[in-house]
């Protein structure tokens, strides 16, 4: 499985960005996409997430701005950011995985695309 990544840049606070991100290859066993980051100097963390029953999963920091969308046929899924702060600057990775019993197996990431929220 391969994920293609697509968005991000430099945008000022209380701005807007799109993230997209497509998995191709071996995707019959993918029931869970989603968004990490990793800011500078701190662990990566989980952003956002939509399994193939279309529920979802959104860090604390990030309700009520990011929203989520996915495909489940075509293994896609949107990021969309708005009201961005500057500490949602980082590099945005997509995620891929199976989910079973509460966890992920089979972890697949996308290349890195770098978040700046700066004026």
């Amino acid at each position: 499985v391969q994920l293609q990544a697509s968005g991000g840049g430099l945008v000022q606070p209380g701005g807007s960005l799109t993230l997209s991100c497509a998995a191709s290859g071996n995707i019959f066993d993918i029931n869970i996409m989603g968004w990490y980051r990793q800011a500078p100097g701190k662990q990566r963390e989980e952003v956002a997430s939509i399994t193939s029953g279309g529920s979802r999963y959104f860090a604390d920091s990030v309700k009520g701005r990011f929203t989520l969308s996915g495909d489940n046929a075509k293994k896609t899924v949107a990021l969309q950011m708005n009201s961005l702060k500057p500490e949602d600057t980082g590099v945005y990775f997509c995620h891929a995985g199976r989910k079973w019993a509460g966890k992920v197996f089979d972890d697949v990431w996308g290349q890195g695309t770098q978040v700046t929220v700066s004026s």
